[in-house]
């Protein structure tokens, strides 16, 4: 068996950092005579193993989280009069910690993300939910307005959000295997949000303003348990290190450790360093990770905005604050047809794939080109059925309007959250970090300009201010189009996604070739019987 000395370059984004080791002819990894563990060598033991159904569990766990951390961001917002009233503040002064809140949960997903590729997702979202849950108590109990716009901030950075649990979803599922798993839980990411919205009006019209954190709290500890309780790591550099310490143990195989274990230091300086910037670093430079991210964030920014007229619109037929609050009912309707549509086009190229025919990952945003301008659509009927009952117009022409809006904000995050995931792979949850990024820091942004934009436009500011909405979303989903037909030339500037895919193409072939053997061993045995 001839070794062959091997230099390396970490993929880790320019960390600059060299392996020296020798891969032996079968291409395991030796160093200082430890046999490293990869993923073809333990493939049942990796979360791309589990069984559907053990995979499906692990999933409903990550949507109930992902419900949860949505709520925690707009049920905060029922809350506004009451603190206003309270502390004598003007409601715009009242969204502040709203604002501070999303801003800083946009710089939590991404601070999380690569921690929980270093050290395994589930002590990572474990301690990031207990953080959250920490700091829902102080503002339950706040003596003053800065508790809340300090505690807010810190809920905020302690939340690791979509990155990490899509980071999950990566560890259980191929690229080509994906997408049924990345629909469903796209579906609480844009769904927990309104669910807050929704449950919100009626905390805030039956209980008093603490339980808005409290329900919070409540929510998120059951949501903790069930996470503890339920949900295995996934990661595979954990699950790999498991597996070589039990075979040392057993005596299978005394040489062999994992990929964490080999190296000679956990964790230096120079990875930390890298490994806190890994998902800005992507942000900025991958122009997958920006595109999509900018698309999704823009998106996502004119949504906040607009559901913010849903008082002052819907107060013109006599709704109260329960009322409005059921007004987002046909938003959340919007995203279950959103994802139901999904399905059908996710069937037929997964059939076609299957089949042996190669298709491009642009694929993945084909549905996305039909349902992308009913935002624009949805934004302009509600802007002008927003005129009220004086013109004859009934309560429930702004809301299916609403429903369209909806349907393309799904549409929107889905593909583009796909799209990421499959280019990036054991990197998603840093991909996507650049999407949430985006999103979130957009959105806390919107909540401080949204309010003023629905009143301070002069002659007709509800339909004004819609419109102005409605006009920027043509712009902002011209990109799609421009990814779609041009994405393999903005893939071919992108040379870690490029990387990723050697390495996928490397890994199958070695897996093949492995099990290739196995059943050359089997015909052999049972030939000498």
């Amino acid at each position: 068996m001839e070794a062959v000395p091997e230099t390396e370059r970490d993929p880790n984004f320019g960390e600059g950092k060299e392996l020296q080791e020798e891969r032996t002819e079968n291409g395991r990894i030796i160093k200082d005579s430890k046999i490293e563990l990869q993923d073809s060598d333990a493939w049942d033991k990796l979360g791309y193993s589990f069984p559907t159904w053990r995979k499906w569990q692990i999933l409903m766990v990550v949507f109930l989280i992902q419900i949860s951390i949505n709520m925690n961001a707009s049920m905060y917002a029922n809350g506004v009069s009451g603190i206003s009233e309270k502390y004598g503040l003007s409601k715009q002064v009242a969204r502040i910690p709203q604002c501070t809140f999303l801003v800083a949960y946009a710089f939590g997903c991404e601070l999380w993300a690569p921690w929980s590729e270093e050290y395994g997702r589930w002590p990572i979202q474990q301690l990031s939910l207990f953080l959250v849950n920490i700091w829902q108590i102080p503002c339950a109990l706040a003596p003053n307005f800065a508790t809340y716009i300090v505690c807010r901030t810190l809920g905020g950075l302690s939340t690791a959000g979509g990155s990490v649990t899509l980071g999950v979803l990566a560890d259980m599922w191929e690229p080509d295997e994906q997408e049924y798993a990345v629909a469903f839980l796209v579906l609480s990411s844009v769904g927990g949000s309104v669910v807050g919205a929704i449950g919100g009006g009626f905390v805030e019209e039956y209980l008093s303003l603490p339980w808005i954190f409290w329900i919070q709290l409540i929510v998120g500890g059951f949501v903790q348990a069930i996470h503890f309780i339920c949900n295995p790591e996934t990661r595979a550099t954990v699950l790999l290190d498991r597996e070589a310490k039990r075979r040392r143990k057993t005596g299978e195989d005394p040489n062999v450790y994992g990929p964490n274990e080999i190296r000679e230091q956990r964790l230096t300086f120079k990875e930390f360093h890298t490994i806190a910037l890994r998902p800005f670093y992507m942000f900025f430079t991958e122009p997958i990770v920006l595109w999509l991210s900018l698309l999704s964030g823009f998106s996502d920014a004119l949504i906040f905005t607009f559901l913010q007229s849903f008082q002052p619109v819907y107060e013109q037929w006599g709704f109260g604050t329960v009322g409005v609050s059921l007004a987002f009912v046909p938003i959340l309707i919007g995203y279950f047809l959103a994802y139901f549509s999904y399905l059908p086009s996710i069937h037929h190229f997964r059939g076609q794939r299957r089949s042996g025919k190669e298709l491009s990952p642009e694929v993945r945003l084909w549905w996305l080109l039909f349902l992308a301008p009913l935002e624009t659509i949805g934004l302009f009927g509600f802007a002008w059925t927003s005129l009220g009952p004086s013109h004859g117009i009934p309560w429930i022409a702004p809301m299916i309007f609403s429903t369209l809006i909806a349907i393309a904000n799904y549409a929107i995050y889905q593909s583009s959250i796909d799209y990421q995931t499959a280019a990036y792979g054991p990197y998603a949850a840093s991909a996507t970090g650049g999407n949430d990024l985006a999103r979130d820091f957009l959105a806390g942004i919107a909540a401080l300009y949204s309010a003023p934009m629905y009143s301070n436009i002069p002659g007709r500011p509800l339909e004004y201010a819609s419109t102005i909405l409605a006009c920027l979303a043509i712009l902002v989903t011209i990109p799609i189009y421009i990814v779609y037909w041009k994405g393999p030339d903005i893939r071919e500037k992108s040379k870690f996604a490029l990387s990723l895919d050697k390495s996928r193409q490397t890994s199958k072939e070695k897996r093949r070739k492995s099990s290739l053997a196995a059943l050359e061993g089997e015909v052999a045995r049972k030939e000498s019987v």
